[in-house]
């Protein structure tokens, strides 16, 4: 059973290519749970909570610098690639809305894993994935208001009150019940990640089987667009903070943090409100950013293991000598 886990958490983007797939082609047998999407967001924000403790809030107070260093470049450098992608492309407001919500959603969970594996610095990662996630009830919809204002009207206040209650009160509730009743919720702690794994992979479904209609139509370009914006969040992430002096560790987690969203999030608000086709976004980059997050983190471990080796040689020939 642990290894069916195991595959199913690291083989998560084929299971996700596997049911856009399903809701693409068949669209008729997942539609039906479109009005459930802001409890599945819910869930797994609510799963996100319950791994966090106080004192992840204290690691915040402890490094406030690295951690706002973070928040700004989320919420500056992804914005604004999108806003730029979509007037190079001339999207129409549907699809223009669906790039921009990436763009200012807060980053995805799956960031920490990433970080952890191109060894990064986790705890710099978990507490910028907390602190943006607690910001986006404002954050996300002010962003998003003056960016595709002009496209599309979107509603400030209901998106906040939305976003507070599928994201902001999931995170609190999830952090309440693993403070007030850790021993109950340290067995199930291990099971998390495949809930949580589900549910996205339910989640992505939903919303392209919602989308099916322009799916074929638009994909394609779509696909290239997130292929652009999650490079450009990457390099743009890494390139801010080394000339911010972080060091390689550092950098490399908030590009990772920057270039990853919460892209589950972003194809939510997009069905709440706006048009399903703006849901495609969301929908892909799910399917990419853990793609590429893995190619990052292969990428980064071993420059790191050369690194190692070579410098253990060269003590070595030091030594000799």
């Amino acid at each position: 059973m642990k290894k069916c886990c195991s595959f199913l958490v690291n083989n998560m983007a084929i299971f996700v290519v596997l049911i856009g797939i399903v809701g693409a082609m068949r669209p008729q047998t997942l539609t039906w749970a479109g009005p459930n999407v802001g409890w599945l967001l819910g869930i797994v924000m609510f799963g996100m909570g319950m791994t966090l403790t106080v004192q992840d809030f204290k690691t915040v107070l402890q490094r406030p610098v690295d951690v706002l260093l973070g928040i700004v470049a989320q919420f500056l450098i992804m914005p604004f690639i999108a806003w730029a992608l979509v007037r190079l492309f001339a999207l129409p407001p549907e699809l223009a809305i669906g790039v921009i919500l990436v763009g200012t959603c807060p980053g995805g969970t799956a960031s920490n894993v990433i970080s952890y594996l191109a060894k990064g610095d986790v705890a710099l990662s978990v507490s910028m994935t907390m602190a943006t996630t607690l910001l986006a009830p404002i954050a996300t919809p002010a962003l998003t208001w003056v960016l595709a204002d002009a496209w599309i009207d979107v509603s400030f206040t209901a998106m906040m009150i939305s976003i507070a209650e599928m994201v902001l009160l999931p995170v609190l509730l999830g952090l309440a019940a693993n403070h007030f009743f850790r021993p109950a919720v340290s067995k199930v702690l291990p099971a998390l990640p495949v809930i949580s794994v589900l549910t996205i992979i339910f989640l992505v479904g939903i919303v392209v089987s919602l989308g099916a209609s322009r799916l074929f139509e638009v994909g394609p370009l779509m696909a290239v667009i997130v292929i652009l914006h999650n490079i450009c969040g990457l390099a743009l992430g890494y390139g801010m903070a080394r000339m911010l002096r972080l060091n390689s560790k550092k950098a490399r987690t908030v590009a990772i943090e920057v270039g990853m969203q919460n892209s589950g999030m972003a194809a939510s608000l997009a069905v709440l409100y706006f048009n399903p086709a703006a849901a495609i976004p969301g929908a892909i980059f799910s399917v990419w950013h853990n793609i590429s997050g893995s190619i990052v983190a292969n990428f980064f471990s071993r420059r790191d293991e050369r690194q190692k080796q070579g410098e253990l040689e060269e003590a070595k020939s030091i030594h000799m000598a």
